[in-house]
């Protein structure tokens, strides 16, 4: 439910250096990549948000959006902290600027690729103008919106996974939990665009709702998606914990039995020299 709050303090931030217009090109460009039955309904509500005329950046509506939106990402921490079985001892204050730190990086990124997004369309009919042997490649060159959207999300995750929880964690801990996230992601939001396409009928039930209660329940599903990466991840660290723990403890005796051996050896030697000195 942060998301909304967020497009807001975007839209807001962008309308302040002049750059509303891209912004919106770039949301809705990440959104379509989702399959039509799940992006219709969240791009509409999407736009709804977007095309609100607000007033100025330093209001206090939008310091209240920026600080709900990094209740989103509270909500993130949380659970990751519950999935890696961690307790986090850090000052609320922190945890809360951290927050809103993430927040604007969040907005300034989205900005940054809506820049993309107007700029690479001019570059490539440039390129096709002074190489037009490039026209036949266009297709593929186009996949970059693809590959922005991965980028974007592997990026997020990443961050997710390696600084908002407590601890500290390796890239190989964590890159798993993401892996699989990522994949999953992909095939639940296709299963959902043919569940809605096949048998839901959410008009009926919930009738001018219904684009609502669907852009909630995909981002539940989103969500749970995204903490059973953190629960695979916590799993795969406890095993190899598991595993490296017998080796540690031959360690731990083989040590134990050097310095016993090194002690009675000394105590041998002083004997030894005591009988000399005698």
């Amino acid at each position: 439910m942060a998301l909304f709050p967020f497009l807001i303090f975007a839209t807001s931030l962008a309308s302040f250096i002049g750059a509303r217009a891209y912004t919106q090109q770039s949301v809705n460009a990440l959104l379509k990549m989702l399959p039509d039955a799940i992006a219709g309904p969240i791009v509409k509500e999407v736009v709804n948000v977007m095309t609100i005329q607000r007033g100025g950046l330093l209001t206090i509506s939008v310091i209240g959006t920026a600080y709900f939106a990094s209740n989103g990402v509270e909500a993130l921490r949380t659970a990751l902290n519950r999935a890696y079985r961690v307790v986090d001892r850090r000052s609320l204050f922190f945890c809360r600027f951290q927050s809103l730190f993430f927040v604007i990086v969040g907005t300034i990124g989205l900005m940054v690729i809506s820049f993309l997004l107007v700029l690479a369309p001019l570059v490539i009919n440039i390129l096709q103008h002074d190489y037009p042997v490039i026209a036949q490649y266009v297709g593929t060159i186009r996949i970059w919106r693809y590959a922005i959207a991965v980028v974007v999300l592997l990026i997020s995750l990443l961050i997710a996974h390696k600084w908002l929880p407590a601890g500290k964690r390796k890239l190989a801990d964590i890159l798993p939990g993401i892996g699989v996230t990522m994949v999953v992601w992909v095939v639940a939001s296709m299963l959902f665009a043919q569940y809605l396409a096949t048998f839901a009928n959410y008009v009926s039930t919930y009738a001018g709702l219904a684009s609502i209660m669907v852009a909630i329940i995909f981002l539940y599903m989103l969500s749970a998606i995204f903490i059973l990466g953190g629960e695979i991840n916590a799993a795969i660290m406890f095993y190899r914990n598991r595993q490296q723990q017998p080796g540690q403890l031959v360690r731990a005796i083989e040590q134990n039995k050097e310095k016993e051996e090194g002690l009675k050896q000394q105590n041998n030697d002083g004997q030894n020299d005591h009988k000399v000195v005698s």
